[in-house]
């Protein structure tokens, strides 16, 4: 019952957040944003982004693991979620893994992001992993979409959540593996 109440409160922050970034309480004129001029630019945003997205989800998923005595427990919900952040991060992995633009740009927001445990020794192997959990794995556009269920679904009931949940335990059990393996590369910290 309490991973259900813990879902809902972040679904509705999730879907708060959205609705707090769409809003505008400046009564100012507003300016065009600027658009990037070339899709180098948008893929090194969207690389950058989604690096920090990657390397914020690694370090809470490894802070738990080395809470749980340097084990990975996918029936964890918060790893579950966690492991669902990290995957959908890597999406752009998938069709970029052999763009070293794309990968360096992805490399440095995991590093600006992990505060210490990704670092300009390790990014590469780092980004090596994670390429190899996703490159071949249809549960990155899964773990995508349970991202935007999770959003859509704050309004729904407890039901749904719980089928959103278990959606995101599956997740987590298919990478327990790969996860095991990266985080345990970290334990020298």
């Amino acid at each position: 019952m309490r991973k259900i109440f813990l879902m809902a409160a972040v679904a509705m922050m999730v879907a708060g957040c959205g609705f707090m970034k769409n809003s505008t309480s400046s009564n100012t004129t507003a300016q065009p944003a600027a658009q990037p001029t070339t899709t180098t630019a948008q893929n090194g945003n969207a690389a950058l982004s989604a690096g920090q997205g990657a390397g914020n989800a690694l370090l809470n998923l490894y802070n738990q693991y080395k809470a749980d005595g340097n084990k990975y427990d996918y029936k964890n919900m918060q790893n579950a979620l966690n492991t669902v952040t990290l995957i959908a991060n890597c999406e752009g992995l998938k069709d970029n893994y052999k763009n070293t633009s794309y990968l360096k740009e992805f490399g440095k927001g995991m590093v600006a992001s992990s505060l210490g445990l990704v670092t300009q020794n390790n990014v590469e192997t780092v980004t090596n992993s994670l390429v190899e959990m996703v490159k071949n794995s249809e549960s990155v556009q899964n773990a995508k979409n349970q991202t935007t269920q999770a959003v859509q679904n704050a309004s729904n009931t407890a039901a749904s959540y719980a089928e959103s949940a278990a959606g995101y335990a599956n997740t987590a059990a298919q990478y327990a593996g790969a996860l095991s393996t990266l985080l345990g590369a970290f334990s020298g910290k």
